[in-house]
């Protein structure tokens, strides 16, 4: 484990002392010190402290010796291109098995939310969650379901509980397909997703609806990636007809908006 020699090198350099350290993550000063002299063991809510304020996973700043690493690579890390943040090499999950070892499906619904953003790495948080078993889901992959809100991704209808499959190598994002996407920022989405993470370390999220414009996340607020399988619903969907016919109608509008806008600028 390479913890206390990681934090004591990042911290040099950033330039920081162990007080300005300390006084950012709201921690006394021999607490930091035990951490960077190998005295103590950090707990959980530590390491998601000093991997959010470096900016590095918990799986680097553990496994990874970074006093081996090269400048190039070293200011790579720091820039946000995390090998492991960017799902290059295995991640660590929390999950719950049932009494025959097998695999639970999860289930966060809109209510959890919120507290998935924070929780999604604790084991504690995972285990009270419910449970269910499908038999037609391969028993070596890794599932968990999550209900989507809005309308944004019609016509799948708004409380939709989409089953997803974890994916532990972003790398392998397949551009124009469904996934749930947690992020710091916005907690859990629902996008259909461009993968531009090896040439600008971000994914573009992409709505079913045309009503909603095109947005990017970069790999740094990612969390958390699951490729959309199923989705369960009490709803029929509905036609696309008529909400097509209106973003036409949006659109059509906005381009006169701007012809006119133009207009009044000459």
């Amino acid at each position: 484990m390479y913890f206390s020699s990681n934090i004591k090198l990042l911290r040099k350099r950033l330039g920081r002392t162990q007080d300005d350290i300390a006084f950012s993550l709201n921690m006394k000063r021999p607490t930091l010190s035990g951490y960077e002299n190998g005295i103590a063991e950090p707990g959980m809510e530590a390491l998601i402290a000093f991997s959010r304020y470096f900016k590095i996973s918990i799986d680097t700043l553990v496994k990874e010796d970074l006093s081996k690493l090269a400048e190039s690579e070293l200011s790579q890390l720091e820039r946000g291109y995390d090998v492991f943040i960017t799902g290059g090499k295995l991640r660590v999950l929390a999950t719950t098995v049932n009494t025959d070892n097998e695999e639970n499906v999860e289930m966060v619904a809109e209510t959890a939310k919120a507290g998935y953003r924070s929780g999604f790495a604790d084991p504690e948080f995972i285990r009270v969650l419910p449970v269910f078993q499908l038999p037609f889901l391969s028993r070596d992959r890794k599932y968990r379901a999550f209900q989507i809100n809005g309308d944004s991704m019609l016509p799948i209808p708004d409380k939709s509980w989409v089953i997803a499959e974890f994916v532990q190598n972003w790398f392998t994002i397949r551009n124009g397909y469904p996934y749930i996407i947690l992020t710091m920022e916005d907690g859990i989405v629902f996008k259909v997703a461009e993968n531009k993470l090896k040439a600008e370390q971000k994914l573009t999220l992409v709505s079913l609806n045309p009503l909603y414009e095109p947005y990017d996340v970069h790999v740094k607020d990612i969390r958390e990636v699951w490729k959309f399988v199923h989705y369960v619903s009490s709803q029929i969907p509905e036609p696309n007809q008529l909400k097509e016919n209106l973003a036409s109608t949006v659109m059509t509008m906005q381009k006169e908006l701007k012809e006119i806008q133009m207009k009044l600028k000459l």
